[in-house]
């Protein structure tokens, strides 16, 4: 049965005028260029902004601040990957029992996070902001209807963002890059967890 799960980054735009689409694409298209560059933490929304020849007034209004705008710049990445895990090839997409699909879930997550760490570490300014994201919701309910058939006894709310905790960019980074550990450890240690969580 198909799951009735939203993608936040698709089709949520409302319709624009061909100035503000212009403007959008110039704005995303500059700071693709300036983060590729410079580093995420090194570029402003003025030098974004003036890069892409509008006001930061424009960039505000587009994007509301620079966490939206970080999220727009991740739109193609998140697309890619909700689309594996909504529709794509089994065990990670539709087609395999519920256990095999969230233990396939943790490590092709772990590797999104690392390809788009510095992005979302950004985006995530904290972790209010992080969970109150429509992405962080997809993630969260794809969990839960998973876990709510592999352990029907477990509470998929709660276990949910039990495994989405040691998704957070801000400590994937840390274990990468400070305390040196690989993305097979991390996407190792997580199926461990998610494993003993839904045969308790």
């Amino acid at each position: 049965m198909p799951e009735p799960l939203p993608i936040p980054v698709l089709g949520s735009d409302p319709v624009e005028r061909c100035d503000a689409q212009r403007n959008r694409r110039r704005i995303l298209a500059a700071a693709r260029q300036l983060f590729g560059r410079d580093g995420v933490e090194h570029v402003s929304l003025d030098q974004i902004a003036a890069a892409a020849g509008v006001g930061k007034g424009t960039v505000f209004r587009r994007f509301g601040d620079r966490g939206g705008l970080l999220r727009a710049v991740l739109d193609d990445g998140e697309t890619a990957f909700q689309e594996a895990f909504i529709r794509g090839p089994a065990p990670l997409g539709p087609g395999a029992p519920a256990r095999e699909r969230l233990l396939a879930f943790g490590p092709a997550m772990l590797a999104h996070v690392e390809t788009h760490g510095e992005l979302l570490r950004a985006a995530e300014r904290s972790p209010a902001a992080r969970m109150r994201h429509p992405v962080y919701a997809t993630y969260r309910m794809h969990l839960m209807i998973l876990l709510a058939e592999a352990a029907p006894g477990l509470d998929a709310a709660y276990a949910a963002d039990a495994l989405l905790a040691p998704m957070a960019a801000d400590l994937c980074l840390y274990q990468l890059q400070v305390q040196g550990m690989s993305l097979e450890q991390l996407a190792d240690g997580w199926r461990v967890l998610a494993g003993r969580l839904i045969s308790a």
